[in-house]
């Protein structure tokens, strides 16, 4: 489960900037918000289910989910996918003289097997400059491994696994992965979370994730309960085939670590695959209104973008559910009914349908889902640029809000800020449309 994610300079983010899924103290005025949207993880921390962030478009919402994205792929593929002089695809803050050239900064905290996990790094194009990795259970804060450019330090429950492999350690590659290639028992724990660790674009490209063929390849519940779920969302299919060719299922994971290794980085590149291959049976009526046999249609040829985006959902969410992962999605709500984004988000904040407390992070536009019924203020957050073009990254906990307030109308409003500034909009259309008359 995640805790915290903190980057800074990397793309329009200039500092340090973090988002938060630490339950504060305050109370909803709906009380069953405080019950069902926060789970505690032991006595001293709870956290929240989902987030929210808002604000306009060019605010800085996708770059903090591809800071996420960069730090995932580079933990999961650095030791075995670069070569020595390799450049490091970071991309830094480049409208300040300071950031330009300076390292940028990513550090995450997460919670597996009991234990809570702080790692971090910062890095250049050129080389890693600095990497660390703390653990705490019961106690303080202790150190598994301190980074220095080249110099590493290891901690005493660390030494076993890490002991050498400095040596092995290419100046841009991570110490984590490294061990984890060769084995380290830590390391592989981590870098499988980064792994469960799903992100997701809100764009649909007519393509589905894995997960969801994977699922209907199977013959199982796997595949019934996703059949169940795609009916439910009154999309009028009645049950979905694929074409034989990809009916394989799933492929068992490896023992080798390399190997999974190589796994990973395939699943990356090939994440999601056509959805040319799927059919959808619809209900097909006689001239009375009589249901006769079904018609089979193409899903990409026949649905809408709409549909698609949501088959294409449909098996990570169930997977990211009955596993208790963490889904983090760029314009999460592009293309769907309102209605239906809310009731994906009631899913994670359901103790029914989300028993492992699997965890929901969304950029959206979507301002119907700015309701008291619906999310705590620190489960609303908003990014927005100042006048140099750096992104902040802050939450709806931070304001002074009544417990009946309307946190949609006062968002539009501009009380929270992230909002468009369009008051010039009108003003230059009406000299476009004046220039081109007069010619």
């Amino acid at each position: 489960m995640l805790i915290e994610f903190t980057v800074g300079n990397f793309r329009s983010i200039r500092e340090k900037n973090g988002l938060s899924m630490v339950a504060s103290g305050l109370t909803a005025r709906n009380k069953s918000l405080d019950a069902d949207n926060v789970f505690r993880v032991r006595e001293e921390l709870s956290l929240l289910k989902t987030a929210a962030i808002y604000g306009p478009n060019a605010g800085g919402k996708t770059n903090f989910v591809r800071a996420l994205r960069f730090m995932r792929e580079l933990v999961l593929t650095s030791s075995s996918q670069t070569q020595i002089n390799e450049p490091i695809a970071v991309e830094p803050f480049l409208l300040h003289e300071d950031t330009a050239e300076a390292p940028s900064f990513f550090e995450i905290v997460f919670e597996l097997g009991g234990v809570q996990y702080r790692y971090g790094f910062t890095l250049d194009r050129r080389h890693v400059h600095s990497e660390w990795l703390y653990y705490s259970g019961s106690s303080r804060e202790r150190t598994l491994f301190e980074r220095d450019f080249q110099s590493i330090k290891l901690g005493a429950s660390f030494r076993k696994e890490g002991k050498g492999l400095d040596e092995r350690t290419r100046p841009n590659a991570l110490f984590l992965s490294v061990v984890a290639q060769w084995n380290g028992a830590v390391a592989t724990q981590l870098l499988g979370w980064f792994q469960r660790l799903h992100i997701i674009s809100g764009i649909p490209d007519h393509t589905a994730s894995k997960e969801t063929l994977d699922q209907l390849s199977s013959e199982g519940p796997d595949r019934a309960a996703l059949v169940r779920l795609v009916k439910s969302l009154d999309l009028g299919i009645e049950d979905i085939r694929i074409d034989s060719k990809d009916n394989a299922g799933p492929e068992p994971e490896p023992e080798d670590i390399k190997l999974r290794m190589e796994r990973v980085v395939s699943k990356i590149q090939q994440k999601y695959r056509p959805l040319s291959s799927v059919r959808v049976l619809h209900r097909r009526h006689s001239e009375r209104g009589e249901t006769v046999a079904p018609v089979e249609l193409d899903l990409e040829r026949h649905e809408s973008d709409g549909t698609q985006k949501l088959f294409a959902l449909a098996g990570l969410i169930l997977g990211v559910l009955r596993r208790g992962e963490v889904c983090v999605g760029d314009e999460f709500d592009m293309r769907l009914h309102p209605l239906m984004t809310r009731e994906l988000v009631r899913l994670f904040h359901s103790k029914d349908t989300n028993p492992h407390n699997a965890q929901l992070i969304f950029t959206t536009h979507d301002t119907n889902l700015l309701a008291i019924d619906l999310f705590r203020r620190d489960q609303i957050w908003f990014a927005e640029k100042d006048r140099l073009g750096a992104t902040h990254l802050y939450s709806l906990a931070e304001f002074k809000v009544r417990n009946d307030a309307s946190f949609e109308k006062d968002y539009i409003r501009g009380k929270f800020g992230a909002i468009p500034f369009l008051g010039g909009l009108r003003t230059v259309v009406d000299e476009v449309i004046d220039e081109a008359s007069d010619g």
